[in-house]
């Protein structure tokens, strides 16, 4: 078995801001974050997949496939976007760990459209936000 991990990158931004606490919770909670005007990202996320090596091909993973799956449900979806102003927020905060939830289950749901048959299988995302905060999204960590 072989896992394929190709990176992407997007840029956007949010507010941290929850309509169930206080302004002043809010600002305790998300610090900076919270600022009315947003702040932005450059998103960087890899996707892995998991598959045999096809005889034939010498691959896994047709590359050029996931590419497209990736450009029609995450790139273009999200890149130069406010996140507070997409459906997929609409009663969520865009944090880095709901992004990834939404990006995972995305790929999830198409995956069948682009990959035919039992493999590849997508195996997880990471999502950086910084250089410092990195999150990673997977079946296998419990509830997407």
């Amino acid at each position: 078995m072989i896992r394929v991990t190709r990176r992407y990158r997007f840029s956007a931004s949010h507010r941290l801001h929850s309509s169930a606490l206080s302004d002043a919770e809010n600002r305790e909670l998300y610090g900076k974050c919270d600022n009315p005007y947003g702040h932005g990202h450059n998103y960087e996320i890899e996707v892995s997949a998991r598959a045999r090596v096809e005889q034939r091909s010498g691959r896994a993973v047709d590359i050029r496939v996931l590419d497209r799956l990736v450009e029609d449900q995450v790139t273009q979806a999200f890149n130069n976007k406010n996140l507070n102003e997409e459906p997929a927020f609409e009663h969520v905060v865009p944090t880095t760990e709901n992004l990834g939830r939404e990006i995972f289950q995305r790929l999830k749901t198409n995956w069948p459209g682009f990959f035919a048959g039992e493999w590849p299988r997508l195996e997880k995302i990471r999502i950086a936000e910084t250089n410092r905060n990195i999150f990673e999204v997977s079946e296998t960590h419990g509830e997407v």
